[in-house]
């Protein structure tokens, strides 16, 4: 578990900025950035088999885990720098 945790933490910034720029480029209703969210971190978590000897289904979690808390990290800033 330590590695999916290290693993996902490496990940959380790259997932985040693709989610951005998914954001950016595609009219997308709020309601589905989390899913879009999951969905790229799935993707990366998928592809990251040269960068780490973890299983599949270990990566998966990684990028779902990061996926998932790089749009609350997202949400949790912007709505943080509203209030100043």
């Amino acid at each position: 578990m330590d590695k999916v945790l290290m693993f996902a933490t490496v990940l959380l910034p790259i997932i985040t900025a693709l989610v951005e720029v998914v954001k950016k480029t595609f009219a997308l209703p709020k309601n589905i950035i989390p899913i879009t969210s999951l969905v790229v971190g799935l993707g990366i978590g998928a592809v990251a088999y040269p960068f780490t000897d973890m299983d599949l289904v270990l990566r998966l979690w990684a990028g779902g885990l990061a996926g998932l808390a790089g749009t609350g990290l997202f949400e949790l800033v912007k709505k943080t720098g509203k209030s100043k």
